[in-house]
């Protein structure tokens, strides 16, 4: 088993299992394109460091819903090749949410907890709205919040860099490139 010590950051990779069938995907398609390889890179590193590895994803109204299910139906949309690169290993921890927040009436605090981890890394989509909303309620809950900023993809740019600003100023984010993230 890994020192304790060792897992006190985890990456957390939000909302990646998309099928891209929604009003606004032309817009995070065309953004998403450009941060999947640094989310790849971002998850072979935590593993290559025994970091663990934690997927939340949008259940989006199907509450039947399973990991693999999403992942199939994600890899049936209309980006397969957004997807594909990021899909869950076997060993990653999988948690379903219905609203924007990670933590929004899931077991994700009690995970992370269970897994003496103190500080998340947050990567994925969507930067002014999933991962705005989660790294405001892992502050209050006095988790110690990165954002690689090259790693999280956004709808509008100028919201997303507002955003990046409101966790950097106002939750004291470690809002840096990927490259530059420790974990």
């Amino acid at each position: 088993m890994a020192d304790e010590s060792r897992k006190s950051t985890a990456l957390v990779v939000v909302d990646v299992l998309n099928a891209y069938d929604h009003p606004a995907a032309d817009a995070l398609v065309e953004n998403m394109a450009g941060v999947v390889a640094q989310v790849s890179q971002l998850i072979g590193r935590a593993r290559d460091e025994e970091r663990p590895v934690i997927y939340v994803n949008d259940n989006y109204g199907h509450w039947y819903s399973s990991s693999a299910e999403l992942l199939e139906a994600a890899l049936q949309g209309r980006h397969p090749e957004l997807v594909e690169p990021l899909r869950p290993p076997q060993d990653a921890s999988f948690v379903i949410k219905a609203r924007h927040s990670i933590f929004y009436e899931t077991p994700f605090e009690y995970l992370l907890r269970q897994l003496g981890v103190a500080r998340i890394l947050l990567c994925g989509q969507v930067t002014e709205q999933c991962i705005l909303y989660s790294a405001l309620d892992a502050y209050v809950r006095d988790f110690e919040v990165a954002v690689p900023s090259d790693a999280v993809a956004h709808i509008d740019r100028e919201l997303a860099d507002a955003a990046l600003r409101m966790m950097r100023d106002n939750m004291d984010a470690d809002v840096a490139p990927a490259g530059d993230c420790m974990f």
